[in-house]
């Protein structure tokens, strides 16, 4: 497949809290180095990586920082990472929002852009007249906007609202008129923010599909930045994370999720941080195991167990244990109110048990959240976060299903 977008040693560069220098000095130098010299950007070298997380010692950062990389015709390419990891200042540097301080990009083709809520919309002009507008800053002709016009109201589900001022609208209402005039007016890369996280779940479902049309049949690429996993696992055939500005992986979206679940800045630990100032009873251990204590496995029978402290004498108390995959969707629920079982705390430590028959989820890590407390009082709600992990047993020889065909391995005999 043909290259669609290249690119080559981008990288952006801030200096916090201000535009430009905002000193005469640095300007003045930066002048003179540049214009009279011929020599690089002086500030270039002091820039530091974008750790928001921890004070820097220079006032400039790199917000991105010596970006390589491919995306061919036809292929979708999820892009994932922390907030401030640089993923929306990449697409903005694409779009041509902003300029990168070194490097170069090559794209083949028109660009269509949905980088937040209201890009390229003007607030005073209609619905209608906004369509023409970016149809003509794209570079197509009245005619061709006229024979997609229908079909870009439809999508969007705003035809009451097409002849109303763009300032009139919702935020929802904004970014479904927004999706579907840049993915309608047949642009050769789309371009699309975590606007999407704006509509409701019925128009998410609706634009994941387009996108997918949009590539699998029309050939066209898409850079989808998103914090939902799930739908980059589901979307996207390519993956690429960021951290701090640079590349941190490059390859298939089903292991870029992974290696973002596994870097180790995100690893969970078993290990609780006590939390108690304040509680009457609080969690302080938890594990899960198979009934004889071993390695939990698929198609075993599980045991998970919740140590709790408390203060004193508690009684009609519930226990909630919610299991969620590494995309943070939930795949079961375990509560003792839906058996109307209750339990008393003695003051002191205390143990609660929760007895699963089969467990035929598939190997990997899984999330865990705990609820402690009454049906009006919330003592201890944990996950911070808390994991337990399946292996497969070595006797059992079977492909396991992808992330998009769900999270549980039956037990299957085909007759």
């Amino acid at each position: 497949m043909p290259t669609a977008i290249k690119f080559e040693n981008i990288s952006k560069q801030y200096r916090l809290g201000v535009v430009s220098t905002q000193t005469l000095s640095h300007d003045l130098n930066r002048w003179w180095k540049m214009n009279i010299r011929g020599k690089e950007d002086p500030y270039l070298k002091i820039g530091e990586v974008n750790d928001r997380a921890h004070k820097g010692e220079s006032e400039y950062v790199w917000a991105l920082k010596d970006i390589n990389f491919e995306v061919q015709q036809g292929d979708v390419l999820g892009i994932i990472g922390k907030n401030g990891a640089g993923k929306s200042t990449l697409l903005k540097i694409l779009s041509k929002v902003t300029a990168p301080t070194t490097g170069t990009i090559k794209a083949a083709g028109r660009i269509a852009s949905l980088l937040e809520v209201g890009t390229g919309f003007h607030p005073e002009m209609t619905g209608r007249e906004n369509i023409y507008m970016n149809g003509a800053i794209m570079g197509m002709t009245k005619a061709e906007i006229t024979r997609r016009f229908d079909e870009i109201v439809d999508f969007s589900g705003v035809e009451r609202y097409i002849d109303t001022p763009a300032k009139r609208y919702s935020s929802g209402m904004t970014v479904r008129l927004g999706f579907a005039i840049a993915a309608h007016l047949e642009p050769e890369i789309l371009v699309v923010d975590e606007v999407l996280a704006v509509g409701d779940a019925e128009f998410q479902k609706k634009a994941i599909g387009k996108m997918q049309d949009v590539s699998r049949g029309e050939g066209r690429t898409v850079l989808f930045v998103s914090h939902n996993l799930n739908a980059v696992a589901n979307l996207c055939q390519t993956g690429l994370v960021l951290k701090n500005g640079c590349i941190y992986y490059n390859g298939t979206a089903s292991d870029a999720i992974s290696v973002y679940n596994s870097d180790k800045e995100n690893l969970m630990s078993k290990q609780l941080k006590l939390y108690k100032e304040g509680k009457r009873a609080w969690f302080v251990n938890f594990d899960v195991t198979n009934k004889i204590g071993q390695v939990l496995q698929t198609f075993s029978s599980v045991l998970f167990r919740v140590e709790i402290e408390s203060l004193e004498d508690i009684d009609d108390i519930y226990l909630g244990i919610g299991v969620n995959n590494t995309s943070d969707v939930r795949v079961f629920t375990l509560f003792s109110r839906f058996f109307e079982k209750k339990y008393s705390l003695k003051k002191g430590l205390n143990q609660i048990v929760c007895s699963v028959d089969l467990l035929s989820l598939k190997p990997g890590e899984y999330l865990v959240e705990l609820f402690l407390g009454t049906d009006h009082v919330t003592f201890d709600y944990y996950r911070d976060p808390l994991f337990f992990e399946i292996s497969m047993p070595g006797d059992i020889n079977i492909i396991l299903p992808d992330q998009s065909q769900g999270d549980f391995v039956m037990q299957q005999k085909w007759l």
